[in-house]
């Protein structure tokens, strides 16, 4: 699969507050210095012909770029072409941003998953709402995932198309499971049961990390919390992390720390280290990206089974999931051209998935139901079970990704010393709360 967790930040969130403050500050020098032009969209509009660039990243294994780009180069319409860029994720922020500032960027591109929102609010994005509009006509607008595109909804109007989906969901061992004689948990007291069971015969059962670049865990603690009912934003998109709901949930996740379900250097655990204790057959039960099996490999992988979403205490359900996207800039020699692009392009994708190629889950039903995609049982189920459930992290209060999220919440230090803090036992929940919501206060300012 395409999400590799130790990856998670880099290939969802655009930057952390240092890098929003940088990029603003590049953005806003730009806009200084005249760049009315910038925008392209308006004398780009009346353009006869050009060149659409589009900018894409290694979603994917060795086999997807090469695919993607003779997908992108076929296109011709109206007098227009594409060409194709691959941009690798090691300082993808700051090549990104130099080109957005100079208007030497793409017309069309994918990135951080939260990178169109900064963008919009920079006044750089061409919105999709004409073009969403004239895919209801076509059947691409029915085709996305249920609730899909909401999650690209701003207040100004569309800031992203969704393209391939970053989820969380709970993983087993099959054989452990059945060794320490349980099936897989359905609700929060059954997923108790399953764990203390697993201890007696040595293994952990709340198996995850939050070490050095390792995001995934401050990802499923927000999950358990939006799984409760919660979450860390409210319908005023302020942070809101110290609710009754969210307490509980931490409290929950605190118990199972201090029963001794966890592994105690979980807080230490770079992606690299969780995939070898799932290696080790020290991982029975665990929460992480749709590519987990498949980033353990070996003979493990056959025995990992992608779980049920649990059921809370007060019988609500939820996840957490980043939905990957491409965006249209307002630097582009065609508005139409774009759009023109981009219908070409979500109407020809579909050997992206089918041709294994590794990208992240598709944001199409009719990709899902290509008999490709259901090779792979596990996928089926995540976006049949947990595709449904999925909330962003904009839960509880909204559906659609904003501006702040990225240099508060995704990928951040205060999240990760928040998870590091839980998963290390030694704090109580509505502190770890507290000390969360002050630092995305503080962030925010």
């Amino acid at each position: 699969m395409a999400e590799h967790n130790g990856s998670a930040f880099t290939r969802r969130a655009l930057f952390g507050a240092a890098g929003a403050v940088s990029l603003a500050g590049i953005l806003a020098a730009c806009s200084r210095t005249g760049s009315s032009t910038g925008g392209g969209g308006a004398s780009g509009a009346a353009a006869a012909s050009g060149t659409i660039k589009f900018w894409n990243m290694p979603w994917g294994g060795t086999a997807f770029n090469p695919l993607d780009k003779k997908i992108t180069t076929a296109f011709k319409k109206g007098g227009f072409t594409a060409t194709y860029q691959e941009v690798q994720w090691a300082n993808f922020t700051t090549v990104f941003s130099s080109a957005v500032a100079s208007n030497t960027g793409p017309a069309v591109s994918s990135g951080g998953g939260t990178q169109a929102f900064q963008y919009a609010h920079e006044g750089k994005i061409h919105y999709a709402d004409k073009l969403l509009d004239s895919w209801k006509s076509n059947g691409l607008y029915d085709d996305f995932l249920p609730g899909l595109l909401d999650t690209m909804k701003t207040d100004q109007g569309y800031a992203a198309v969704p393209y391939n989906l970053d989820v969380r969901c709970s993983w087993y061992n099959k054989s452990l499971m059945q060794q320490a004689g349980v099936q897989p948990p359905k609700t929060w007291d059954d997923y108790t049961n399953v764990c203390a069971a697993l201890k007696k015969i040595g293994v952990y059962g709340f198996g995850l990390g939050s070490g050095a670049g390792n995001f995934t865990g401050s990802h499923i603690l927000t999950a358990f919390m939006i799984n409760n009912g919660g979450g860390l934003f409210n319908s005023k998109k302020e942070p809101d992390c110290v609710t009754d709901l969210n307490v509980e949930a931490m409290e929950y996740v605190l118990m199972l720390v201090k029963n001794g379900y966890s592994d105690p250097a979980a807080a230490t655990y770079t992606s690299a280290n969780v995939q070898s204790q799932w290696k080790a057959k020290k991982f029975g039960f665990g929460w992480d990206g749709a590519g987990l099996a498949v980033s353990v490999g070996g003979d493990v992988q056959n025995d990992m089974v992608v779980g049920d979403p649990l059921t809370g205490p007060h019988g609500t359900k939820g996840g957490l999931y980043f939905p990957n996207n491409i965006m249209m800039y307002t630097n582009t020699p065609s508005t139409t051209g774009s759009e023109d692009f981009m219908t070409y392009y979500y109407k020809n994708m579909s050997a992206l998935w089918t041709q294994n190629t590794g990208i992240g889950l598709p944001p199409l039903k009719s990709i899902a139901s290509t008999s490709a995609f259901k090779q792979d049982p596990n996928n089926v189920k995540i976006l049949n079970e947990w595709n449904p459930i999925y909330k962003t992290w904009a839960a509880p209060g909204g559906t659609g990704l904003f501006y702040n999220i990225a240099n508060t919440v995704d990928g951040t230090a205060p999240m990760n010393t928040f998870a590091q803090s839980i998963l290390g036992g030694k704090t109580d929940a509505k502190t770890a709360l507290q000390t969360l919501q002050n630092s995305i206060e503080g962030l925010m300012k």
